[in-house]
């Protein structure tokens, strides 16, 4: 997918793609990796405490079956 950076240096995400990674307005961490550029949401450090367990917050972002599937099986590699 491309995308455009303006004369002010500014990247403008496709909403697309926004839209499938959770990226929201806001903060994010910019990393250079050689000739790559990375892109990553700042995350939110707090926990949330609930009938004595912490919680880490959500993203907003849903996965699907697949996604899941993917996910694990990444782990059994």
């Amino acid at each position: 997918m491309k995308a455009t950076i303006d004369a002010a240096g500014r990247l403008v995400i496709p909403k697309q793609l926004r839209d499938r990674l959770g990226l929201l307005p806001g903060e994010v961490e910019v990393v250079a990796d050689g000739a790559d550029l990375l892109v990553r949401p700042v995350a939110d450090d707090t926990l949330d405490e609930q009938d004595g367990w912490l919680l880490v917050p959500g993203s907003g972002l849903g996965l699907s079956d697949d996604e899941v599937r993917e996910l694990r099986d990444a782990d059994q590699r």
